[in-house]
Order: structure tokens, then C-alpha cells, then sequence
């Protein structure tokens, strides 16, 4: 915990960089990181931005989304030497369309990463897929992996609430991503897009101990971030999802974007996570 000048104590701020995702290519930003070498060097510059975990994503040789287990193993590689253990890696398991759940459980698997995101909606897409996914998700919490499972409405928080409370999600620690808006042509977020998923939030056992973060589209990433973190929550920032600066300028570069989300957490007088501090939170230490 961290004390600001009012005396109010916070939990410090998990400040995650995605710096490419699953579509965008130099085409859409000259500095969007598709190789090992370019993800190192992002990772370094948003490291000392202020992020403690970077949100990987991998490309095939025509910048293509790929879950290649050897191309995330030369990624990791990569970022590793450039940073050590000073940021946590989460890899992505995202479909895009591509990717039955049972590719996206073989990836995760063979992979054995540190940490990992999990759409509820694509790894448990129906009722038949629960008792698979819970066997896959007991194993990741038997191997100390650690999961962020993203939603993408208060419809999925509810699923989550209702799966976790059947024993299909284990009642082990886990990190929750609201997903501010959808991938759509235009997509802008608002900071008070979040107000339906904190409303369902107190419908899953539990919630107290779950910290959950943000990732939002546009100008107002910034302003989502800050009011997330006002509330007690963590945040992902990144060309992933955003080009461009509070001031609609477009960013040069991941770290800016990186950069702008910690003074918004600074202006509030919250600290930032180092990784650390992170996997602690992630674990399920002290989330208030």
C-alpha cells in the first residue's frame, strides 16, 4: 500500500502495455512491433515509461496473428533479454476468427507462459465447452500461471460470475479486463462505458479480492485509464487499441501512450505497480 497527502491508501496501479495486437501493421503505425527485436525494444522504452506487464502478441511472416508457439518463445526471448524479470509477459490466446478454443488451450499448454488473457467468451463459448475449459483452467492455476480473463460487456461479467460460481473458473486468483467498447470501425470509449461492468461486478463471489483493469479505444484512452484507476482499478494502454494522445495528436510511439496513462495515475496521486508488485496482485495479494 501507498499512502497519498490525504492519507487515503491505494493499491499501486498495474499499468499494462499491448503494443500491437492482433490487426494492426506497420501500414497502420511505422512503429507497431511486430519482430522479437522491435517487441524488445518497446518493452524496454515502456518499462521505463512506467508499465510493469507487456500484453504479447505475434505475427506470422506476413504480420499475420499467430499463436506459433515457437514465435512466442523467440519473442519472449527477446523481451527477456531487454528487461529481465522487470516486466511480467502476458501472452495473448485471442482467436481473431482463426483459433478454436482447443488450439487456443493446445497454445497455452505447450507454451507454459507467465501469464496469460482469456476471452470467457472464446475459451467457454457455450455450455459444452465448460467442462473442458475447467479441467484447462485447473491446470494453468495447478502450474501458477496467471490469467486475465476479458470481458467484453456486463453480459460476460455475469457469465464469469455464474461460471466461477459453478467451479468451471476456480476460485483461485484472477485478473478481470473490461473491455471499454468493441473492435468496430470508429470505436470510441468513454470513461462512463465502465459504470455497467462495475454495476455487474458485485454479482461475482468474490469480487472484492479480484483486481480488474481497462483497455480502451481512442482519444479518451487517457480518460478512461484515469477514472479506472480513480476507482481502484488497473489499466492496459497500447497501439493495440489506441494511435493517439489525450490531445489527439497521434502518439509516436507505445511509451507515450505508456507515458500519458502514468500522469493521469500521478495526477491522482496513485502509484505505479513495478512487476513485482504486480505478480503479488495478480496473486491475489492486497487489492485495497
Amino acid at each position: 500500500m501507498a499512502a497519498d497527502e490525504s492519507g487515503a491508501d491505494w493499491t499501486p496501479l498495474i499499468l499494462t502495455v499491448a503494443p500491437n495486437g492482433a490487426r494492426k501493421t506497420q501500414q497502420d503505425h511505422p512503429a507497431v512491433p511486430i519482430s522479437p527485436e522491435e517487441l524488445a525494444a518497446t518493452a524496454k522504452a515502456c518499462l521505463a515509461a512506467g508499465a510493469a506487464m507487456i500484453h504479447l502478441h505475434v505475427r506470422d511472416a506476413e504480420q499475420k496473428h499467430s499463436l506459433d508457439v515457437g514465435a512466442y518463445r523467440e519473442a519472449i526471448a527477446a523481451v527477456r533479454a531487454a528487461v529481465g524479470d522487470d516486466l511480467v509477459i502476458q501472452v495473448t490466446s485471442e482467436a481473431v476468427g482463426i483459433y478454436s478454443p482447443q488450439q487456443q488451450m493446445a497454445m497455452v499448454r505447450t507454451l507454459e507462459p507467465e501469464a496469460v488473457s482469456l476471452a470467457v467468451r472464446e475459451i467457454i463459448p457455450d455450455a459444452a465447452s465448460e467442462p473442458e475449459a475447467g479441467r484447462f483452467l485447473a491446470e494453468l492455476a495447478e502450474a501458477g500461471t496467471l490469467p486475465q480473463f476479458i470481458l467484453y460487456d456486463a453480459a460476460d461479467v455475469a457469465r464469469f460470475a455464474a461460471l466461477r460460481e459453478k467451479g468451471v473458473v476456480p476460485a483461485s486468483p484472477a485478473f478481470l479486463l473490461f473491455v471499454l467498447g468493441r473492435y468496430t470501425a470508429g470505436q470510441r470509449s468513454q470513461p462512463g462505458d465502465l459504470l455497467p461492468f462495475l454495476g455487474a461486478l458485485h454479482t461475482v463471489e468474490g469480487h472484492a479480492a479480484l483486481p480488474w483493469a481497462v483497455c480502451a479505444f481512442d482519444a479518451q484512452e487517457t480518460a478512461c485509464v484515469t477514472a479506472a484507476a480513480t476507482l481502484g482499478g488497473h489499466a492496459r494502454v497500447g497501439f493495440e487499441n489506441n494511435l493517439l494522445l489525450p490531445s489527439g495528436a497521434r502518439a509516436a510511439d507505445n511509451a507515450e501512450l505508456v507515458a500519458a496513462a502514468a500522469a493521469g495515475a500521478r495526477a491522482i496521486g496513485r502509484p505505479l505497480a513495478d512487476a513485482a508488485t504486480a505478480r503479488r496482485l495478480m496473486k491475489g495479494g492486497d487489492t485495497a
